[in-house]
């Protein structure tokens, strides 16, 4: 605990440090802020439970709808963080300050288009989702009021990803643990009155804007302090036609993407619901099992990320893809680890969570079947740090949409539904999608179209030749 905490006080240097511990350094507070995230869900659905099933009902339906905003958003900050890297690796500070402000602008407009549209039409939406009448009121009000901390959701967003594009993981990180302590404590306090009014699942949602409130506030505090890396002014926060352009170039594929995803997951329960109870809650632990197993792969991807755009932006393209391959290496050791672990463990993982004899039968079979591909799946993520760090993001566009829709539902539905094989054709449908999609991912790599750089030779030229900012940031 002491040695990673003392590679996680170290100072980045994605341009000349050692890849592996680069990665580490970078990847370790992602992977952290990432678990934390899951506690909160966990603390949250907790106390919620206490009030009622129809009161849990209320943030199951609105993540659903709330997430493939998320996801835009997410795209969108990618883009930003993407653009600044790749700047900084080009030593362009003055371009990678005007990245961040535009960044921030984007994010903030499109926050509160959100906030206004998704108020507006959340009656609409829960009758679309045939919401249960018994808790339509609850997550109306529910829905509602997380929109309207849309905005600062967005805002915060938009400062990590531009803080992460410079190499700072950190001062995310304790952020969340900030936000997420906040929301932690004020939830039993509003939702059950504690020394106020009880407010119960209006009270849930509340607690959860003040922690983005604070958090969107700690972070633009953060910015334009003498701290940052990226310092900012008020005037900064400013549309740049050019910047906004190459953004949306960049974040819509990823956008689009995890949109895609997301709707096709929900297709993917809709195939498991046929299956009964047993095979939905053995195929709900098994996938929160698979999240945990993939959030070292997924900060690890993160890191390498920011470190693929800025030796992108120095023109350190062999690094870049050292730096790939090193961060293969380190997902496979990681999930091939935590695969075995619960190909061998599969049934007490299922018994520690619920002791219902068939749910642990149908989960054993999960594991033992889909354990060994979740690696694979990790790799994946390895690949898309090179597009996604180089800007060419479309290839994680095609390939995020083909492993559900062109491989996994169609499988899914055929082995399981057709051909009769049962929650067993679902499962080896999640098997062959991940080997399939991380060959593909592979190859497409191996063809060397992402080591394009996005910020040109000539760009670069016009910058230098401008009036050279003075600061040493």
């Amino acid at each position: 605990m002491k040695k990673l905490y003392s590679i996680m006080r170290k100072k980045p240097d994605p341009l000349n440090g050692l890849i592996v511990e680069e990665l580490f350094i970078l990847g370790l507070p992602v992977i952290l802020a990432n678990f934390a995230q899951t506690l909160y869900n966990i603390v949250d659905a907790f106390w919620l439970g206490k009030v009622g099933k129809a009161a849990l009902t209320a943030p199951t339906i609105t993540f659903n709808v709330v997430f493939i905003l998320i996801a835009f958003s997410m795209g969108i900050s990618v883009g930003g963080s993407t653009l600044v890297a790749q700047y900084t690796g080009a030593r362009q500070n003055k371009q990678a300050e005007k990245t961040a402000g535009t960044t921030i602008f984007l994010m903030t407009i499109l926050g509160v288009a959100s906030g206004i549209i998704g108020y507006l039409f959340a009656p609409s939406v829960l009758r679309l989702l045939h919401t249960p009448s018994d808790a339509f009121a609850a997550t109306l009000t529910y829905m509602r009021v997380i929109f309207l901390g849309m905005p600062f959701m967005f805002v915060y967003y938009a400062f990590q990803g531009v803080i992460q594009g410079k190499g700072n993981t950190i001062t995310p990180m304790k952020i969340v643990f900030i936000s997420i302590v906040i929301n932690i404590i004020l939830d039993p306090i509003m939702i059950f009155g504690i020394g106020m009014p009880k407010m119960g699942v209006m009270g849930a949602a509340i607690a959860t804007n003040i922690s983005r409130v604070i958090a969107a506030y700690i972070g633009l505090r953060y910015l334009f302090s003498k701290k940052s890396e990226i310092p900012l002014k008020i005037k900064d926060i400013s549309f740049d036609k050019k910047l906004a352009k190459k953004i949306f170039h960049i974040g819509l594929p990823l956008s689009i993407g995890q949109m895609a995803t997301s709707i096709g997951f929900t297709v993917l329960i809709g195939i498991v619901n046929i299956f009964g109870s047993a095979v939905i809650s053995a195929f709900g632990i098994g996938n929160r099992m698979i999240s945990l197993l993939n959030m070292p792969a997924m900060g690890f991807s993160h890191a390498a990320t920011v470190m693929v755009g800025q030796n992108m932006g120095a023109g350190n393209i062999e690094r870049a893809e050292n730096i790939v391959w090193k961060t293969v290496i380190i997902i496979a050791v990681f999930l091939f680890s935590g695969a075995t672990l619960t190909f061998l463990f599969g049934g007490g993982i299922v018994r520690f969570f619920i002791n219902d004899p068939e749910v642990i039968s149908i989960g054993i079979n999960f594991f033992r079947i889909a354990s060994y591909s979740v690696p694979f799946f990790g790799i994946m993520f390895a690949f898309n740090a090179a597009f996604s760090g180089s800007g060419h993001t479309f290839p994680i566009l095609v390939l995020n949409t083909a492993r559900l829709w062109a491989i996994r539902i169609p499988l899914a539905y055929l082995w399981a539904i057709k051909m009769e094989m049962g929650p067993n054709g679902i499962f080896y449908s999640m098997v062959l999608s991940n080997i399939v999609i991380s060959a593909l991912a592979f190859i497409w790599f191996k063809t060397g179209t992402w080591k394009k750089k996005i910020i040109t030779k000539k760009e670069v030229l016009s910058l230098e030749a401008e009036p050279k900012d003075m600061d040493v940031h």
